[in-house]
């Protein structure tokens, strides 16, 4: 044992009176997963009431409450960006960072949908920049992923929301009009996903992945359930049913292994699990049929479950400690 290490650690003296932090400097990314996860709720609730025949006015009470907290998380996010424009590399470099942008920019996309059929000028104009935004991000990303070395770019399920994300966008642009670019987006994104459940399947059975990161499983969900949604609305029958069952089987194997998922107990990361469940409902829900019932019912657990993780994620927010458990950068 060297001797100097025996010898007391002298830290600098807290700072007095404590050092105030500018509003919104250290937004973190993380409010964004469970916020897109209520704005996939909002949606899927709107399926639901017209597929049952009930009025809109619960889905648009919804929708009116969520897009807000979407638009008040991105400004957020933009002053912080504003404040230091490199601050966006250094939430790109931990995983709730990553995952968070991507799904700001999804929301973007998410909230497009909710918004096209009463003001179609702002929600084409939202569309476009959410993907702009998204394209960005993703561009960033693989630039820090060549960056860092071999253990740092492994695959991991948040590479769905930033390469695969963009099909989110496809909704919103079939209530615009814009059939091919929801085409396109789905035939484009479609092999990135498919090679991304593929990288990750050999990756896990390498590495079981740590317990703090298990709930980020729950991602792989998500694109199934978004093919199946986007290849439904396109008339893609077969396909969507097939993206459906794929889904399925993600989701009772994320459920029969839901102690081992959990075990760390509930984190922020907790919010992985909620945009993936407003799909798969969105997904049963737009089949309609004998799924008709089970959609309903994930709806309703949706309905409970989506909300009290939101909740839980974000009052951690104010006062900074969200973003201190999430390695939030500060700008």
């Amino acid at each position: 044992m060297n001797p100097q290490d025996a010898r007391p650690k002298r830290y600098p003296p807290p700072e007095f009176p404590p050092r105030k932090v500018a509003a919104f400097a250290k937004t973190p990314p993380a409010i964004f997963s469970p916020i897109l996860g209520l704005l996939g709720l909002a949606q899927a609730l709107a399926i639901a009431l017209a597929l049952v025949g009930l009025p809109a006015a619960a889905g648009q009470l919804l929708a009116g409450l969520v897009v807000p907290l979407w638009a008040f998380a991105a400004f957020a996010y933009a002053a912080k960006l504003a404040r230091r424009p490199s601050v966006v590399m250094d939430d790109l470099r931990v995983l709730p960072g990553r995952a968070g942008l991507a799904a700001m920019a999804m929301g973007g996309m998410a909230a497009a949908a909710l918004l096209a059929p009463y003001v179609p000028g702002a929600a084409s104009a939202l569309l476009v920049l959410a993907l702009c935004v998204h394209a960005v991000l993703a561009v960033l990303l693989i630039r820090l992923l060549i960056s860092l070395p071999p253990a740092g770019r492994e695959v991991n399920p948040t590479w769905h929301l930033s390469f695969v994300g963009f099909i989110v966008a496809a909704p919103a642009s079939l209530l615009l009009g814009w059939t091919g670019l929801a085409e396109a987006l789905f035939w484009l994104t479609l092999p990135v996903a498919v090679l991304i459940w593929g990288l990750s399947g050999l990756q896990f059975l390498r590495n079981v992945p740590p317990v703090p990161l298990r709930p980020l499983l729950a991602i792989h969900v998500a694109p199934a359930s978004l093919m199946a949604i986007v290849a439904a609305l396109l008339g893609k029958s077969e396909m969507a049913l097939g993206f459906l069952g794929l889904a399925l089987v993600f989701a009772l194997g994320l459920v029969a292994a839901g102690r081992w998922v959990t075990v760390s107990g509930v984190t922020p990361l907790w919010g992985s699990f909620t945009f993936p469940l407003a799909a798969l409902t969105q997904a049963m829900l737009l089949q309609a049929g004998i799924w008709k019932v089970p959609g309903l019912a994930l709806l309703t657990i949706g309905l409970a479950a989506i909300p009290a993780i939101a909740w839980w994620v974000l009052k951690r927010w104010p006062g900074g400690r969200l973003g201190q458990v999430t390695n939030a950068a500060e700008a």
